[in-house]
């Protein structure tokens, strides 16, 4: 397996696999949409700030990270917006090995931190956990749904 910085001209191959993934369990998204999928595939690979690693098994791409870096007080962040494995490859270490890479990157490249969000109540939690993460008790996810206004 390698690991390779992804860019915009891989948006095909990512938004494939990521809907592979994410429309089945334990998250069940509906990415339908085809235009939906692409403006978010935009938002994540496409910023100036975005930093997109695949995990590929020759040319097949098994592992996605999509994320972006920070700048903060404390030093240089990579926040991870989503992180898959296809499912073929799971539960085999390759998500491990996957992480493992991105954080030895991370680190010759001046990132300190590493942050993500994720459910507890799906597989992910623990094994992100497993691996090192934390939860920051202090810090809550909020939301708000916006009615429709005319």
């Amino acid at each position: 397996m390698n690991l390779k910085v992804l860019t915009p001209q891989d948006k095909e191959s990512v938004a494939e696999l990521f809907r592979d993934v994410f429309t089945r369990e334990p998250w069940n998204d509906d990415w339908s949409d085809p235009e939906q999928l692409a403006a978010y595939i935009d938002d994540l690979i496409g910023q100036s700030n975005s930093l997109t690693f695949g995990y590929l098994d020759g040319n097949r791409l098994v592992g996605l990270a999509m994320g972006r870096i920070k700048h903060w007080h404390e030093g240089t962040e990579y926040c991870i917006d989503e992180f898959c494995v296809d499912t073929e490859f799971q539960n085999r270490g390759i998500g491990s090995a996957f992480l493992n890479e991105i954080e030895a990157y991370l680190s010759r490249n001046g990132v300190r931190y590493l942050f993500l969000q994720t459910d507890r109540t799906v597989p992910a939690y623990s094994f992100y956990m497993r691996r090192g993460f934390f939860e920051l008790n202090d810090k809550v996810s909020l939301a708000k749904k916006i009615e429709e206004r005319k």
